[in-house]
C-alpha cells in the first residue's frame, strides 16, 4: 500500500479537500485505484451532532456514517463508496483506546498519547486503508489522507507524531507528503510572500514531517523567482512546487495538477514507474471548459434556515449543478431565508421580508432541503404553499418532504393546526410523528441513517420514470420524524399521492402531486449519491421541470448509460446532441450576482 498525505499550513480553508480529491482523481486517471481517509481532530466521534453554520454540512455514507463533507467531495471526484471508518476522528481514536484499557487489554500499563493513542492512529489507518471502495475485490494501490486543521494546532500534534512515525515505519517510496500553504499577494506592494510558507514548512519539519511537494495556493500562478526562493528555503525540489491559483471553478484543480506534472512527482516518491503515464482527462476537460461556458441560466430558490453559510447545502448544490450542466444550464441559486417569508418579518424588517418573497417568485424552482428545529418553519411551509398553488415545480428533500405534507393537510384538508410533533408536540393533527425507535435523550447516530430501500408504489409515477421504471431504489437517509402512516388514507383521498413506500409499507418515502407540472417530496437525501457523470434522478427531474422540459425527458427517457473508450462509464442526457462525455467529479466557482449565486 502507498499512501499520500495532505497537510494544510498558514491558515484553514485553502481547500486542502479539493486538493485532497484531485490528487485522488489524478491518481486514479493513471490507472491506479485510489482510496481516501480525512483525519479530524475534534473531539466529536463523528459529524453528526455538529451544527452546519459550525463545520458544513453533514455528509452521510451508505452505512450511515455522518462525516465530514471532505467525504462527499472524495466520493464526487473519485466515484467511490467510503466507509464510516474513512473518517477518523480525535474522539474515536480516544474512545477506542478507552475502551481497550477497560478491558483490560494493556495489561496494567500507563496508557499514554505516545504510543497508545499514536499506535491506534497508525492501526486504524493500515486497517481502512485495506478496505476496498471502488466495488472490486482487494485493497487499493494508494490510500489518499487528509490531515484536517492547519500544522501548529494543538489538537493535531497526537495525529503528526503518528503520523511521523507512520512515514519512517512504512519507507520514504511507500509515502509522499503534500502540504498545502498560503503565498499571499499584498495589495501595498503587489508581491507574492513566502515568509508564510516557510514558517509552516519548518514547523511541519520540526515535528518530524518533510513535504516531498508544495502546493501554494495563490490568487495567481507563482512567479520562478518565488519558487525558487520557496525550493531553496522549504528544501523541495523546484519541480515539485506546485501553483494552485484561483480557477473559475474547481474541476480545472485537477488540470492545474496534470499541467505541471504533479502526478509524476507523487508517482515518483511513491517509487511507482510514471514513464510516458500521462492521465487521461480528457472527458474532465471538456466538462470543464463546458461549464464555463454555459450562459442560459435556471434560477433555484434555496429555501432553508442555514442560507448564510453556503457548505450547510454543499451536497445539495453539487447535486442541482450536475443536473443543470446535463442540461447546458448555468445554475443559479436565489438564497432565501425562510424565516424572512413570515408575516413576523414583514413586521419587523419589511425590506427582507419583501426581498426574499421577490427571490422567491422569481425562481424557475422551489427547493426546500433538509434540516431540523422550527426556526423559520412557517416560511418554508409558506414556500411550498407558493409552489404548489402557482404551478411551481417543486423539490422537498427530508424536511422538505414534511413541510409539503403539513401545508398540504392544513390547506386542502382544512385542519389548520396540523403540525410536525417535532414543532408542536401537542397538535391535534399530528401529520408528521417521531419514529417508534428514535431517541429523545441522545442525539449522536440515532436517526434512521444510511442506505434504505424504497419501493414504488405505482410505474406511472413521475419518480418511478425518473429511476428508469426501476421497482425499487437504495437512497440515504437522515432523519427522525416521518409522515404519520395513519393520516396517508386521508391525505391520498385528498390528492396527494405516496409513491414510493419503505418495505413495510409504513414508511411513506415519496409523495407526488399528480395534478401538479412537478412536486416531488423525498425523505432520503438523493443528493449524496450524485455525480457530475451520473446526476440524480430527482435533481435531474426537478431541473428539466424547472427549464420547461420534463414531458420532453420523460417520453425520451431520462437517461442512457454509455461506455466510453477509456473503460468508465458515464451518464447523459438524450438533450445531448452533440453526444457531449461527462465524468466524475463536483464543479464550484461560485460568485454572488446580486439576488443569488451564479456558477461561473
Amino acid at each position: 500500500m502507498k499512501y499520500v498525505l495532505v497537510t494544510g499550513g498558514v491558515v484553514s480553508g485553502l481547500g486542502k479537500g479539493v486538493t485532497a480529491s484531485s490528487i485522488g482523481l489524478i491518481l486514479k486517471a493513471c490507472g491506479l485505484r485510489v482510496t481516501s481517509i480525512k483525519i479530524d481532530p475534534y473531539l466529536n466521534t463523528d459529524a453528526g451532532t455538529m451544527s452546519p453554520f459550525e463545520h458544513g454540512e453533514v455528509y452521510v455514507l451508505d452505512d450511515g456514517g455522518e462525516v465530514d463533507l471532505d467525504l462527499g467531495n472524495y466520493e464526487r471526484f473519485l466515484d467511490i463508496k467510503l466507509t464510516r471508518e474513512n473518517n477518523i476522528t480525535t474522539g474515536k481514536i480516544y474512545q477506542s483506546v478507552i475502551d481497550k484499557e477497560r478491558r483490560g487489554d494493556y495489561l496494567g500499563t500507563t496508557v499514554q498519547v505516545v504510543p497508545h493513542i499514536t499506535d491506534a492512529i497508525q492501526e486504524w489507518i493500515e486497517r481502512v486503508a485495506l478496505i476496498p471502495v471502488d466495488g472490486k475485490e482487494g485493497p487499493a494501490d494508494v490510500c489518499v489522507i487528509e490531515l484536517g486543521g492547519t500544522i501548529g494546532d494543538i489538537e493535531s500534534m497526537p495525529f503528526i507524531e503518528a503520523l511521523g512515525q507512520f512515514s519512517y515505519r512504512v519507507g520514504a517510496g511507500n509515502f509522499c507528503l503534500i502540504h498545502v500553504s498560503l503565498v499571499p499577494v499584498l495589495n501595498v506592494v503587489g508581491e507574492q510572500k513566502t515568509k508564510p510558507t516557510q514558517h509552516s514548512v519548518r514547523g511541519l519539519r520540526s515535528l518530524g514531517l518533510t513535504p516531498n511537494i508544495l502546493a501554494c495556493r495563490s490568487t495567481t500562478e507563482l512567479d520562478v523567482n518565488v519558487k525558487e526562493k520557496l525550493s531553496r528555503f522549504c528544501h523541495v525540489q523546484l519541480e515539485n512546487i506546485i501553483t494552485l491559483y484561483d480557477v473559475p471553478n474547481i474541476w480545472h484543480v485537477p488540470l492545474l495538477l496534470q499541467g505541471q506534472k504533479a502526478h509524476e512527482a507523487i508517482l515518483k516518491a511513491l517509487n511507482l514507474k510514471s514513464d510516458g503515464l500521462k492521465p487521461d482527462l480528457r472527458e474532465w476537460t471538456s466538462r470543464a471548459d463546458l461549464c464555463d461556458k454555459l450562459h442560459e441560466p435556471v434560477r433555484i430558490a434555496m429555501v432553508g434556515k442555514y442560507t448564510g453559510l453556503t457548505d450547510s447545502y454543499l451536497s445539495v448544490l453539487k447535486a442541482l449543478l450536475h443536473a443543470s450542466v446535463a442540461f447546458h444550464r448555468k445554475l443559479c441559486i436565489n438564497w432565501v431565508p425562510s424565516s424572512d417569508l413570515e408575516d413576523a418579518t414583514a413586521k419587523e424588517n419589511p425590506e427582507a421580508y419583501k426581498s426574499a418573497w421577490n427571490l422567491l417568485k422569481g425562481a424557475d424552482g422551489v427547493l426546500v432541503p433538509g434540516g431540523f428545529g422550527d426556526r423559520g418553519v412557517e416560511g418554508k411551509i409558506l414556500a411550498a404553499k407558493h409552489a404548489r398553488e402557482n404551478k411551481i415545480p417543486y423539490f422537498g428533500i427530508c424536511l422538505g418532504m414534511q413541510i409539503a405534507v403539513i401545508e398540504y393537510t392544513r390547506s386542502v384538508l382544512g385542519l389548520q393546526d396540523a403540525n410536525s410533533t417535532e414543532f408542536d408536540p401537542d397538535t391535534q393533527n399530528p401529520c408528521v410523528i417521531f419514529m417508534p425507535e428514535g431517541s429523545k435523550t441522545h442525539m449522536g447516530g440515532t436517526m434512521r441513517l444510511g442506505s434504505r430501500r424504497t419501493h414504488f408504489q405505482s410505474t406511472s409515477s413521475t419518480s418511478c420514470k425518473l429511476y428508469g421504471s426501476k421497482s425499487f431504489i437504495d437512497e440515504r437517509h437522515r432523519h427522525r420524524y416521518e409522515v404519520n402512516p395513519d393520516m396517508v388514507q386521508q391525505l391520498e383521498d385528498a390528492g396527494l399521492s405516496f409513491t414510493g413506500k419503505d418495505e413495510s409499507g409504513d414508511r411513506m418515502e415519496i409523495i407526488e402531486l399528480p395534478s401538479h407540472p412537478f412536486f416531488i417530496g423525498v425523505q432520503f437525501h438523493p443528493e449524496y449519491k450524485s455525480r457530475p457523470g451520473k446526476p440524480s434522478a430527482l435533481f435531474l427531474g426537478f431541473i428539466a421541470a424547472a427549464c420547461g422540459q420534463l414531458d420532453t425527458l420523460l417520453k425520451k427517457g431520462a437517461t442512457k448509460t454509455c461506455r466510453m473508450s477509456n473503460g468508465t462509464s458515464a451518464i447523459k442526457t438524450h438533450l445531448y446532441e452533440n453526444a457531449t462525455k461527462l465524468a466524475n467529479g463536483p464543479l464550484d466557482g461560485i460568485y454572488c450576482n446580486g439576488n443569488g449565486y451564479m456558477f461561473e
